[in-house]
């Protein structure tokens, strides 16, 4: 089975091309299914079909569902939220305000990924294309099974243990029943299971593919380079960059000159941008992309003959990776590259390489900004930047 994601900033076009991927995999006879995990669902209006938070099946080979994610909850975390709502009910809190305060941080959103596992556990299906939601919200969700599993070991593990005290006392006290029993903390633990296979399929290449959709747009595509980074930080495989609503060059009006020329200027950033990363590209249609027919047309112009479910791209443009100490390492693969004709910038929340005529500009991670290049050296293709801690700043703070 084959797993793509399609996230980007709100608004570039994700759900049209979540639909239209899922409408080329359908009709080249693969058992496609599309899911939205956008909470502000346009799926259904995408491919002009009544969808809802179960799979309904539209076409030859293909289903959609948009994830619902009350109803997602209540299948998965019913049983511990009932417990919780009757503890805080009966001491005083209002039932509504009860349910909405014993939902873990987090897994309201995280009912979304306990689909794919359900799909990929089963079985019945070739592909699953995942149209999620905006870049923020997508780097939360995918963040989700280490922030949650922190939370439920160090909070629900303590709960479980003075649980085992107090219920025999609350039981002669009648109040046995607020108490979450074992069943409830075993499904608890089911849940956290799941989240953690989840991670494993998606950080799985041979499986998972992520592919960022932008607009030719600087600013849509820094927000992206941004979220490429962290997705390489979380150990997630992109293997392609969809660039959407390109001015067609057919178009001859002086009213979209310059926005020709603009988009022709950032269309060669995105190339500085992701390196190697392969890029497919769309035109910008003179009418509505919905239904069948536009649908099909968006898949022909952006993947050509080419099998959407294929795995697009085998590397990484570059990777970041702790040394445990505060310091970090951001290796950039080079392969062509001669050491003598490099040049490095940097700007605290940037860098910028030069190789020969080709230029690399990278967004650092947050955690990078106040450490120093503390050495950069380039070895087997592969150039290393070692980020080390500014003693002085340090010792100032302290």
């Amino acid at each position: 089975m084959r797993i793509i994601v399609h996230t980007g900033k709100g608004g570039v076009g994700k759900t049209s091309i979540s639909a239209a991927t899922a409408l080329r995999c359908a009709e080249m006879g693969l058992k496609t299914i599309v899911i939205s995990t956008d909470t502000a669902h346009s799926l259904g209006d995408s491919l002009e079909k009544e969808i809802g938070p179960e799979p309904v099946q539209l076409y030859p080979n293909l289903w959609a569902q948009e994830v619902d994610a009350r109803y997602s909850m209540d299948k998965y975390w019913g049983l511990f939220q009932k417990y919780m709502i009757a503890l805080f009910s009966k001491q005083g809190v209002e039932d509504v305000v009860a349910e909405e305060v014993t939902i873990l941080p987090g897994l309201e959103e995280g009912a979304h990924l306990l689909w794919i596992n359900k799909y990929v556990k089963e079985g019945q299906f070739d592909v699953l294309v995942v149209d999620a939601a905006p870049t923020a919200e997508t780097l939360r969700l995918l963040s989700l099974p280490d922030v949650t599993r922190w939370w439920f070991e160090r909070i629900l593990t303590l709960t479980r243990g003075v649980g085992r005290v107090i219920r025999p006392i609350s039981k002669l006290m009648r109040r046995g029943d607020a108490l979450p029993d074992e069943a409830a903390f075993g499904q608890v633990e089911q849940l956290f299971d799941t989240l953690d296979n989840v991670r494993k399929l998606l950080t799985d290449p041979e499986m998972s593919s992520i592919r960022l959709v932008v607009n030719p747009e600087k600013m849509v595509i820094k927000e992206t380079q941004r979220t490429y980074t962290y997705l390489n930080l979380y150990g997630y495989a992109t293997d392609a960059i969809l660039c959407n609503r390109i001015i067609p060059p057919e178009v001859v009006d002086p009213y979209f000159n310059v926005a020709k020329a603009k988009q022709q200027e950032n269309l060669a950033f995105i190339g500085e941008a992701f390196g190697e990363l392969p890029l497919f590209k769309a035109p910008m249609f003179g009418q509505e992309v919905g239904g069948l027919e536009t649908l099909r047309k968006l898949a022909t112009v952006l993947y050509g003959d080419k099998n959407p479910a294929d795995k697009m791209f085998g590397g990484r443009t570059h990777t970041i990776e702790s040394k445990g100490d505060g310091n970090f390492v951001l290796s950039v693969p080079l392969p062509f590259a001669n050491k003598d004709d490099m040049d490095l910038y940097r700007s605290r929340d940037e860098l910028t390489l030069r190789v020969g005529p080709y230029r690399r500009n990278i967004v650092l991670p947050y955690a990078l900004w106040d450490l120093e290049i503390g050495d950069a050296k380039f070895e087997q293709s592969t150039l290393r930047i070692q980020f080390i801690k500014n003693e002085r700043v340090s010792k100032q703070r302290a």
